[in-house]
């Protein structure tokens, strides 16, 4: 048993880890800052329904949205896009996340907090 838990904990986490540090984060208040000054595309990443729900205000669904994310990104390929997921432990944002940096985005972020944060520090949704 000994051996099989830091086996099981490095197949847990390895997925996170390897994206880990790939794409800087975003501070709350950053990101809430970004908002306010409509100078972000935020990506949510959680799923559909998860988005359905409630996801930060002006995010894009991913999981409808991939076959035409070239379309809801902006034009000016420097912009800043942030991806997110469910919270720190997620990993599921790097999808999004790399799918910007595909189309040639060089200022991609990732709001590490999540939907779960976000709601945390008492900030609104949008359903």
């Amino acid at each position: 048993m000994k051996k099989l838990l830091p086996s099981l904990f490095a197949m847990v986490l390895a997925p996170v880890a390897l994206f880990a540090g790939e794409f800087p984060d975003i501070s709350h208040d950053d990101l809430k800052k970004a908002i306010a000054e409509k100078k972000i595309t935020l990506i949510d990443v959680n799923g559909s329904k998860s988005y359905g729900a409630g996801h930060i205000p002006g995010a894009i669904d991913f999981a409808t949205n991939k076959a035409e994310l070239a379309a809801k990104l902006p034009s000016d390929k420097s912009a800043l896009v942030v991806a997110y997921c469910g919270n720190e432990q997620c990993g599921a944002y790097a999808a999004g996340a790399k799918a910007a940096q595909a189309l040639g985005y060089t200022n991609v972020k990732h709001y590490a907090k999540g939907i779960q944060g976000w709601k945390a520090a008492g900030e609104k949704t949008e359903k």
